[in-house]
């Protein structure tokens, strides 16, 4: 990570998540100076403290929604990377204003306390559910997008370069499907799946970490970056999970459920158009035009006709065996695997 990370100081919101966590231990193998861990979990930050043994790592309990904790962590800070956010769609459809809180206010807070800290850079993590949502998690997470954006706009001569990530859900997170169909083989469960044409984007933690670093060290104000990933059915997935660990059972379909879509998708077909092809990666820049529309009634785009959005359906599709050797690469699987050969 090339911007300035050694001896920086740089808070991580939802430092104890799956992918704070996973990013605090990486700073901790360089030479960055402090990494400051905001969350509202005490019980783990206590597991994550005593884990680490590093005194760099200095931990602040609070919430992005009060202002006044984001601002304590955010005193001294040069880097932050923004993780907090309510993530699971059924919580955030039962209770959409707290939400809203998290997602578009408390990223409100923490663009807004980087920015009068003097932080250099502000990473924003965000979803696949943002694009054409239809859930609360990812409207929230749309609007996560737009509020980042526009400080970008409405702020050209800030020294904080705010920026977004975007990806789907990672593989053997917690919440992820992964997991659960590992527990059902075990249990010589049938594993189910809530519709077997379903594709999901297939991206292993330590991949989105280097989509964050290479927004982290590339990103203008205003950025959006997505990593290209290979996609699998639902039913190859559950299939390569069964056949990792020695069965062959049917997958039993148990229908789709609320929320859900058929496909994710990571870039819309407006996004498309302006997009920037970086090998593994695509950078959207931002739309810096001025937000009097009157000249756009009467002109269109016409390069829009011709793109599609970037999906789990029209991404590279690996099939079984291509699953089970992409399965094969996580650190998680491998821990599983030499479990079970002991």
């Amino acid at each position: 990570m090339s911007r300035s990370i050694p001896g920086s100081t740089v808070l991580i919101t939802g430092g104890t998540g799956s992918f704070g966590s996973t990013m605090v231990r990486r700073l901790l193998t360089g030479d960055v100076g402090t990494v400051k861990i905001l969350s509202r979990d005490e019980a783990k930050q206590d597991d994550l403290r005593r884990a680490l043994g590093d005194p760099r790592a200095k931990f602040y309990l609070g919430d992005v929604r009060d202002r006044d904790s984001v601002a304590e962590a955010m005193d001294g800070v040069d880097h932050v990377f923004h993780a907090a956010a309510l993530k699971q769609v059924p919580s955030c459809e039962f209770f959409p204003a707290q939400a809203v809180r998290t997602n578009v206010q408390g990223s409100a807070n923490v663009i807004d306390a980087a920015a009068d800290a003097g932080a250099a850079s502000v990473v924003c993590l965000s979803t696949d559910k943002a694009v054409y949502p239809v859930n609360a998690m990812g409207m929230t997470k749309a609007l996560m997008e737009k509020t980042a954006q526009a400080f970008a706009r409405n702020n050209p001569a800030s020294g904080t370069v705010v920026s977004v990530v975007r990806y789907g859900n990672v593989m053997y997170s917690r919440g992820s499907v992964i997991p659960l169909f590992v527990e059902q083989a075990l249990a010589g469960r049938p594993l189910t799946v809530t519709d077997p044409h379903m594709t999901r984007f297939l991206m292993s933690l330590a991949e989105s970490v280097q989509l964050v670093e290479y927004a982290f060290e590339h990103a203008s104000p205003g950025d959006l970056f997505v990593r290209k990933a290979p996609a699998s059915t639902v039913a190859d997935l559950a299939a390569a999970v069964s056949r990792l660990l020695g069965g062959e059972q049917a997958p039993v379909t148990i229908g789709t459920r609320h929320g859900e879509k058929l496909y994710e998708t990571l870039l819309s077909r407006e996004e498309m158009v302006y997009a920037q092809d970086r090998g593994d990666y695509y950078r959207v820049p931002l739309d810096a035009r001025s937000l009097d529309y009157g000249l756009y009634f009467d002109e269109g785009d016409r390069r829009q006709i011709d793109q599609d959005d970037y999906t789990s359906h029209n991404t590279r599709r690996l099939d079984v065996e291509g699953t089970v050797e992409l399965l094969h690469t996580l650190p998680e699987v491998q821990a599983l695997l030499g479990g079970r050969a002991g």
